[in-house]
């Protein structure tokens, strides 16, 4: 069965970011947070939290209709998208396409980092905030 990831507990979130680092350090192969598929972010200090902005695998995603080139394609049972950095403009549309603002454009390479289900970042939450779930 497909699995997504999902934010499951964020209330027991407490902003380490080793999520985004491993995500960009093992999927992405950079030690920088803005290479990160996945992003945490302080909803208001610590008192109040943080929340997680990640590709929540759309039915028929907006960032693969409006991609010129074909570089972001639907994974097949609609778990998220493929990237395809040789087909990749770096035209940003997918980036203003998304409607939760998921995916971000690298400020080095002007690639568009986005999530891919891959589950890579689990492991790494100390408090199990997240998880991969099967599709409904």
């Amino acid at each position: 069965m497909a699995k997504v990831l999902r934010a499951v507990a964020m209330e027991r979130c407490i902003g380490c970011y080793a999520c985004m680092m491993a995500c960009a350090r093992l999927v992405h192969g950079s030690l920088s947070w803005s290479r990160s598929g996945i992003y945490v972010r302080s909803v208001g200090g610590l008192t109040a939290g943080f929340e997680a902005s990640y590709c929540l695998a759309c039915p028929r995603p907006p960032c693969v209709a409006v991609c010129p080139t074909g570089a972001l394609t639907e994974r097949p049972g609609g778990r998220g998208v493929r990237y395809q950095r040789e087909l990749c403009l770096r035209c940003a549309a997918c980036v203003g396409a998304c409607p939760v603002k998921a995916i971000r454009q690298d400020r080095e390479t002007l690639e568009p980092v986005v999530c891919l289900h891959c589950g890579r970042c689990v492991p790494f939450c100390p408090h199990a905030c997240l998880a991969m779930v099967a599709m409904d």
